[in-house]
C-alpha cells in the first residue's frame, strides 16, 4: 500500500535522523517540500548555512548547479540531489569550451519560450576576446564555470562585486537580464552574456500593467532576473530573500511578486495579514517543481543522487565563491 503523505513524511524524518541528514530546500520548491525541510532559502544562503551545520548528508531540494555549490562549500559531507534531471535552462545556457545541448523550449506550458543558444562562443572564447577583464558569474551556474570565473555574485550582491574590482570593464555570465541591471546601476562597461531565466523572461511590460490594473495600490517587487523594462515599473527589485524581508518589513498590505511562485508559500506563511498575487500564473519553473516527497524518501533510502565535484574544479570554484563572500 503507497504511503500518504503523513506516511512519507514520518519516514523521511526517521531515515533523516538515522543518516544524520538534513534537507536543504530552494524557495522555489513545491509547499510540502519546503514544509519538511530542515532550512528553505536561495541557493548560496542554504549551501553556507549547510556548511555550518554538523551532518554527514546533504538532501539538496532543488536543481543540479546547487547540489553542486553545496558540494563545494561542503568537501566532506555526501550531497544528495533529490532529481538527478532536475536541471537550471539558464545555468546550461553558458559552457567552459564546448557548447551544451539544449532544449528549445520548455514542458508544461501552451506557448513555451524558446531560445537559440550561441553555440559558436564559449566562456574561454569570451575570455580569450577580452583579455584581462574579469569574469562575474552569477551563482546560478555549474561547477566548472564557477572555476573558470574571477569572482562569484548574486541577484542581490552583484553590482557590489563589480563596484570592489579595479576594472572599468567586466563580463556578467550568463543572465543577460540581471547583466543589464547591474550596468544601470554601475558607470562601470558590462560585457553581458545572451542567457537568461525562461521564468523572469517571459514576464512583459504589458503583464505588468495587466497586473497592476487587477490589484490597485499592491506594491510590486520584481527580481532583477526579470527584463530590465520590467524591472523599470517595479516598485522595488531584489532577490527571493529581499522579497522576504521586504515584504515584512514593509507597511503595504499587499503585493504582486514578479519571481516563481514557489515563494508564494513563505511569504504568506511569514505574512499571514497581508496579501500577495502572482506578477504572472504561469511563472512555474517545472525543473524545481520535479522534486516530491517520494524524491527525498528515495534519495534517503537509496543515496542517490550523489553530487560531488572533483577538486581541479572545487578548489578554483570556491575561490571565486570565497572572493564574493569577502566583499563587505
Amino acid at each position: 500500500m503507497p504511503l500518504d503523505n503523513s506516511g512519507l513524511r514520518e519516514e523521511i524524518l526517521k531515515l533523516k535522523e538515522e543518516r544524520h541528514a538534513i534537507i536543504l530546500s530552494h524557495n522555489y520548491q513545491r509547499d510540502e517540500v519546503q514544509e519538511i525541510a530542515d532550512f528553505v532559502g536561495d541557493s548560496l544562503e542554504l549551501s553556507r548555512t549547510a556548511s555550518t551545520v554538523k551532518c554527514d548528508v546533504i538532501v539538496f531540494a532543488g536543481v543540479n548547479f546547487m547540489a553542486e555549490s553545496a558540494s563545494i562549500l561542503s568537501p566532506e559531507k555526501t550531497v544528495l540531489l533529490t532529481e538527478l534531471d532536475a536541471c537550471c535552462p539558464m545555468a546550461d545556457m553558458i559552457r567552459v569550451d564546448s557548447p551544451r545541448p539544449i532544449k528549445k523550449s520548455f514542458p508544461g506550458f501552451d506557448n513555451p519560450p524558446s531560445y537559440v543558444y550561441p553555440a559558436e562562443f564559449t566562456l574561454r572564447d569570451i575570455k580569450a576576446g577580452n583579455p584581462g577583464v574579469p569574469v562575474v558569474t552569477y551563482v546560478n551556474t555549474t561547477a566548472d564555470v564557477k572555476a573558470e570565473s574571477d569572482v562569484c555574485c548574486t541577484s542581490a550582491n552583484i553590482v557590489k562585486v563589480i563596484e570592489s574590482l579595479p576594472d572599468e570593464k567586466v563580463i556578467c555570465i550568463p543572465d543577460k537580464n540581471l547583466a543589464m541591471w547591474a550596468a544601470r546601476n554601475t558607470n562601470k562597461q558590462v560585457i553581458a552574456w545572451d542567457g537568461f531565466c525562461h521564468v523572469h523572461e517571459r514576464v512583459t511590460p504589458e503583464d505588468v500593467r495587466k497586473a497592476r490594473a487587477e490589484h490597485l495600490g499592491a506594491v510590486l517587487m520584481a527580481h532583477p532576473e526579470c527584463r530590465i523594462e520590467v524591472l523599470e515599473m517595479a516598485d522595488h527589485v531584489t532577490s527571493t530573500s529581499g522579497m522576504l524581508r521586504f515584504a515584512k518589513a514593509s507597511t503595504a498590505k499587499e503585493f504582486i511578486v514578479g519571481t516563481e511562485i514557489g515563494l508564494m508559500y513563505r511569504l504568506r506563511k511569514e505574512n499571514p495579514e497581508k496579501i500577495f498575487y502572482p506578477l504572472r500564473k504561469d511563472m512555474i519553473c517545472p525543473n524545481m517543481k520535479k522534486t516530491t516527497l517520494k524524491s527525498i524518501l528515495r534519495a534517503l533510502k537509496e543515496n542517490n543522487y550523489i553530487v560531488k565535484v572533483p577538486e581541479h574544479i572545487r578548489v578554483p570554484a570556491k575561490r571565486a565563491l570565497d572572493r564574493m563572500l569577502e566583499i563587505k
